[in-house]
C-alpha cells in the first residue's frame, strides 16, 4: 500500500483529499496545526494517520518512504492577509520551503497547491505575494536539484465541507451562513468583478489525475471551470433559491477584476473535466 502525506490534511480540500485516498486504499498521513477547519478525531474517523505539527517544524517529522506529498497547508485567503503579513509569510514560504526540503529528503513527488493570484500583480496583497514565491522556490527546486514536484493552481474553490462561520470563509461560504441568519448578502465593490467558481470534487478529481501521472508541466496545472461568474450574477442565483437581500460594502484592497482559467493543460493533456455547476449547486441548497 503506498503511503501519502496531505499538509493541511484538516482544513476543506485537505480532508475532501485524504478521504478519497483513503477511500482508494492509501495509507494516508496528515500534518494540520488545526488552526483552520476540521478536528484531529474528523482526520482519524476517516483512517488516516494524524502527525499533528507545522509545515515549519518539518524536522520533527519522521521520515518516511511517502510516494506523494500533497502540499496543501496555507493560509489561504487574500483578506486575512494584510492583517497578519507576516504569519501569512511564515506559513506560506517558510513553511513551503520546509515542506520542500523534506520531500527532497525522502525522494518524494511533491505536489503544491498554487493559486490562480498568480496571474495578478503579486504586489497587491501578502498571500497574493506569499503563493507566487512559493511557486517560484518550487520552480527553482525543479530546476537546479531536481525536485520531482507539479504546481496545481486552484480557481475559487467551493463546495459542501468550506468554512462557512470564518474570517478565512470564501464568498460561497459565507454567503451560505449568512442565509442561515437571516442577513442580507453582502457584495464587495460594484459586484462586478468575475470569480471561476470550482467545485472541491473536481479539484480531487484533478489533484489525483495530476499526481499519479508521468506528465511534466514547465509552469503549473490549472483547475479552474474556464467560465466565470459576476458576484452580482451569483447573488442572483442565492435570491432565486433563498429569496434574499444584498448590501454593497466598499471594494477592498487586493480584490482584482477577474479569474478565469488560463490555459487547457490539465483537460488537454490528462483528461480531466470538471463536472459540478455553480448554479445548480446553489440552487440545491438547504
Amino acid at each position: 500500500m503506498s503511503k501519502i502525506l496531505v499538509t493541511g490534511g484538516a482544513g476543506f480540500i485537505g480532508y475532501k483529499l485524504t478521504e478519497k485516498l483513503v477511500s482508494n486504499g492509501f495509507d494516508v498521513d496528515v500534518i494540520d496545526n488545526l488552526s483552520i477547519g476540521r478536528e484531529a478525531k474528523d482526520v482519524t474517523k476517516i483512517g488516516a494517520k494524524f502527525l499533528g505539527g507545522d509545515v515549519r517544524a518539518m524536522s520533527n517529522i519522521p521520515e518516511s518512504n511517502y510516494e506523494i506529498i500533497f502540499h496543501l497547508a496555507a493560509l489561504s485567503r487574500i483578506q486575512p492577509s494584510f492583517k497578519n503579513p507576516y504569519t501569512t509569510f511564515s506559513v506560506n514560504v517558510d513553511g513551503t520551503k520546509k515542506v520542500v526540503e523534506y520531500a527532497r529528503k525522502v525522494e518524494s513527488k511533491l505536489i503544491y497547491a498554487g493559486s490562480s493570484s498568480r496571474h495578478h500583480n503579486p504586489e497587491l496583497s501578502p498571500y497574493a505575494m506569499s503563493k507566487h514565491m512559493g511557486e517560484e522556490w518550487i520552480k527553482l527546486e525543479k530546476n537546479i536539484f531536481g525536485l520531482n514536484a507539479e504546481i496545481v493552481r486552484f480557481y475559487n474553490v467551493y463546495g459542501d465541507g468550506e468554512l462557512v462561520n470564518s474570517h478565512m470563509s470564501a464568498v460561497i461560504g459565507l454567503w451560505r451562513s449568512k442565509i442561515k441568519k437571516g442577513e442580507p448578502l453582502s457584495i464587495v465593490g460594484d459586484g462586478e468583478q468575475k470569480r471561476d467558481f470550482t467545485h472541491v470534487d473536481d479539484i480531487i478529481e484533478g489533484l489525483l489525475k495530476i499526481s499519479f501521472s508521468d506528465e511534466k508541466h514547465n509552469d503549473a496545472w490549472e483547475l479552474g471551470t474556464g467560465k466565470n461568474y459576476s458576484i452580482n450574477e451569483v447573488f442572483e442565483m442565492f435570491k432565486e433559491r433563498f429569496g434574499c437581500d444584498k448590501i454593497h460594502i466598499p471594494n477592498q484592497q487586493g480584490n482584482y477584476k477577474e479569474t478565469i482559467r488560463l490555459n487547457d493543460d490539465t483537460i488537454n493533456r490528462l483528461g480531466w473535466q470538471p463536472k459540478k455547476d455553480l448554479r445548480e449547486y446553489i440552487l440545491n441548497l438547504n
